[in-house]
């Protein structure tokens, strides 16, 4: 099918152009820059159009003559819920056979990240369109941003409790569930949570870089009264400050007939990829 990959530059969808180029799908990827194209070309998109998801002309004309589309919503968008209804609506305009939409877990909870998520799926099942829902876990992707820092420091911060537990997937286990499901029809109808295996703590995953990279790294919580944030992400905050958010990871590895990447995998692949110098190294040495 003729596949259009909203937001293709991005870290998360990204990721799904390759995955369904692999699997020989025609791809078209939208972007809201052009200075984006080259990236997503190189990725394995077909085409590449410009789009803003808050534009219908712009949204009509990027899904004519499409079949299936993929959508992930940016990250903290402030009108995320309707934007995602007006993806869907789109879709139906235009006469798009299937949509996968990459959720959150647990989209019921009445957290920032997860609340805005509901609307999109009931638009979805409403459609009449063919649907899948993926409901992936934290990212394995959500620590490269600090990784850096951490090795620095020998310190893993969160502004939340060290002791709660969470699921997390890599990203691009969830890609190829999405390509499984814009190619395949043996995803149809389904609403899966996505999770690779372990329910991990931050000492457990402290303990974990610590193994990869040879270097003490300790668990420790940011106050979170010292951030500058908006009071939802606060209330995030609170709620994983004592309840986590765990899920089940048979379904992934069900789908993908193969065992997910694990969190090891992820921070090895990160290690050799953003070598950074040990300062104790010459001190241990001498």
């Amino acid at each position: 099918m003729r596949t259009l990959v909203i937001g293709a530059a991005g870290h998360a969808a990204g990721e799904v152009v390759p995955a369904l180029h692999s699997r020989g799908a025609w791809v078209r990827g939208m972007v809201r820059r052009d200075a984006q194209r080259a990236l997503v070309q190189s990725r394995g998109a077909a085409e590449v159009v410009l789009g803003d998801l808050r534009d219908r002309r712009t949204i009509d004309s990027a899904m004519a003559d499409i079949q299936a589309v993929f959508y992930i919503a940016p990250a903290f968008l402030p009108d995320e819920a309707a934007v995602g209804v007006q993806v869907i609506d789109a879709a139906v305009r235009a006469g798009v056979r299937r949509v996968v939409f990459s959720s959150v877990i647990h989209p019921s909870l009445s957290l920032i990240n997860h609340r805005a998520k509901a609307p999109v799926e009931e638009a979805l099942y409403d459609s009449g369109l063919e649907y899948t829902v993926l409901q992936p876990a934290l990212f394995f992707q959500n620590f490269a941003g600090g990784w850096e820092r951490t090795l620095a420091t020998g310190v893993l911060a969160e502004p939340w409790s060290s002791r709660t537990r969470f699921s997390r997937v890599d990203y691009r286990d969830v890609a190829d569930a999405a390509a499984i499901a814009l190619t395949e029809d043996r995803l149809l109808a389904g609403t899966y949570e996505l999770a690779a295996p372990g329910h991990l703590d931050r000492h457990d995953v402290a303990a974990l870089i610590g193994e990869v990279t040879g270097r003490r790294i300790r668990a420790e919580r940011t106050d979170p009264a010292q951030l500058d944030v908006a009071e939802p992400m606060r209330a995030m905050f609170s709620h994983y400050d004592h309840a986590g958010l765990l899920s089940n990871p048979l379904a992934l590895a069900i789908i993908l007939q193969r065992d997910p990447r694990t969190l090891r995998d992820y921070f090895e692949q990160l290690n050799s990829a953003n070598p950074i110098d040990d300062p104790t190294a010459e001190q241990e040495q001498s």
